[in-house]
This record gives structure tokens, sequence and C-alpha cells, in this order.
């Protein structure tokens, strides 16, 4: 730090424990196990292994979404993984993921088990898989691409960016908040120029590139990101809020929102889903009430 207050980069980088921030206590600058932990497995030929966050949503939306057009092979175990408390570092976890982030699916359908990480993977694996949400005509499937990987590609500004300098970096600073502001709200606005036209995000049909993208800029516009609606202005992307609504609206997508969600309100927290069933009987308002 220089006397101005400037922070001067070393010429060698060194890992400071102590650099403060919301997840402070588990960031660190190498891979691997910390702890052996085996993972659960359920009964269900899928098995996924999460948490509620926008990336967690995506597949467990995907998985309702199946569920609700009839394809019964989509049955999931869904087994939290606590992030906050390290379970990603778990060595059953690292195994499944060698980054160490949710989600994480290992299909088990077949003679020889597939595990298969990164959100966009796990949507591209079970659309191709049941035949659903991804389509087949050439020029539609690479519109539905493009858009899942522009998800892939522009969410870490808006999360690892603006929500970490935003709501979770130990001091508000200018610059960055700035920086990443200004990157988001023009990706709302790309998105918002497109559902002007459409329907959907990839055209006329409601796809994986909708899954993918719902959870992050439709709970953007919808006040569930960072407390930062007010501060970007989502009121005026008036494309983006009705698109955002329209899916909201889906049974799935209500129900996959709940799957692995650990904040909100009780009725809208569904830790761990094993059976359809659960969504009337497990959510945390039924369990705390089974606990009074």
């Amino acid at each position: 730090m220089g006397d101005s207050g400037e922070y001067i980069p070393p010429k060698v980088w060194t890992w400071e424990k102590a650099s403060g921030g919301t997840f402070a206590s588990i960031n660190r600058p190498i891979a691997g196990a910390t702890h052996e932990k085996e993972l659960p497995v359920g009964k269900h030929p899928l098995q996924l292994y999460s948490l509620g966050t926008p990336n967690g949503q995506k597949v467990t939306i995907m998985l309702e979404e199946l569920l609700a057009i009839g394809h019964s092979g989509a049955e999931y175990d869904a087994w939290l993984v606590k992030i906050g408390e390290g379970d990603q570092f778990g060595s059953g976890f690292v195994e499944l993921n060698p980054n160490s982030k949710i989600p994480a699916l290992m299909d088990r359908s077949g003679p020889i088990p597939i595990r298969v990480f990164e959100s966009g993977a796990i949507l591209v694996h079970l659309a191709e898989k049941f035949g659903a949400f991804l389509p087949t005509d050439p020029a539609a499937r690479a519109e539905t691409l493009s858009w899942l990987f522009w998800q892939m590609g522009s969410a870490p500004f808006l999360g690892g960016g603006f929500g970490h300098f935003y709501a979770y970096a130990p001091t508000k600073q200018e610059y960055p908040i700035n920086r990443y502001a200004m990157e988001v709200k023009r990706q709302l606005d790309v998105l918002d120029q497109r559902l002007a036209d459409n329907e959907f995000i990839a055209g006329a049909d409601y796809t994986i590139a909708d899954m993918a993208i719902w959870p992050w800029y439709g709970g953007l516009v919808k006040g569930w990101l960072y407390d930062a609606g007010e501060f970007l202005s989502v009121h005026d992307y008036k494309n983006v809020t009705r698109w955002a609504d329209q899916l909201f609206a889906r049974p799935a997508v209500y129900r996959g929102r709940k799957v692995n969600r650990t904040s909100g309100t009780p009725s809208s927290q569904l830790h761990e889903r094993h059976d359809a069933s659960d969504f009337d009987t497990r959510t945390q308002d039924k369990l705390m009430g089974e606990q009074l």
C-alpha cells in the first residue's frame, strides 16, 4: 500500500488468508480436497449435489421441467452442499468435480456412472439424454447454445464482479462497483433488446437457454439478487421483466427454485429433494411445524 492509500501490487503475489470479504474463510488459491467425506447416494438414477444459488437452480429447474413433460427417468435426488461450510472440498465431491463448484451431477442410469460438472454441461447432457429443450434443427440449436454460452461467459461479471464488490467485499470501492454495474446494465440491455422481438431467449421456444439465464438475470430484475434492483434501475428493462414473470409462473420453475434453497421464507426452502412429494411435506415451514 502506498502513502496515498493506492494499492501497489507486489512483484510476487502471496496468499493473505485475512483478506476479508464474505467468503474469505473458504477461498483459497489451491485445488483439491481438504477432508475425507463420501457423497451420499439416493434411490434415483440422477444424483445432484448442489445448493440453491442461481447456478444450482438452472439444473433443478431443468429436472423439474423434464418431469413435468413426462420423463420419469429424470427423477432425482438433490443433496445439499453447504459451500459456506466447505462441503465442496470433501473428497467425494472433489472426485465428482475437481473444480469444487456446485452443481455437480452423477448420472447412474447406465452401466457406467457418468459425472457431469459445470451447470451448462449438465443442461446439455440432460437435454440430449431426454431429447428435450434443445432444438435439433441446426440453426435453432446453434442459437440456443450461443445464448447458453453467453450466460456462462456473462454471469461471472454479474456474480463475481458486480455482486462481489457491491454486496460481499469488505469495503465499498467506487471503481469496481461502477465498472461492473456498467457491464451488468449492458448485459440487461442485450437481453431486453433480444426479448423485444422474441418470446423466449432463443426464439419462439422455451429452451435450456432460458433455464440458464433466468436464475441470474430474471432473479436480478425480480429483486432477488444483491438487493440491487433500485441501484441498477432494473424496472427499465421491461422485456426482461415480462420474460422473468412469464417463467416464474411455470410450476416447474417455481418448484426448481425451491430445491437446495437455504435462504428466503421457510416455505420457499426445500433443503433436499428425494421425492416429488417432498414439495408438499418437507419444505422448511413444514419441518419447523413438526418440531413445534
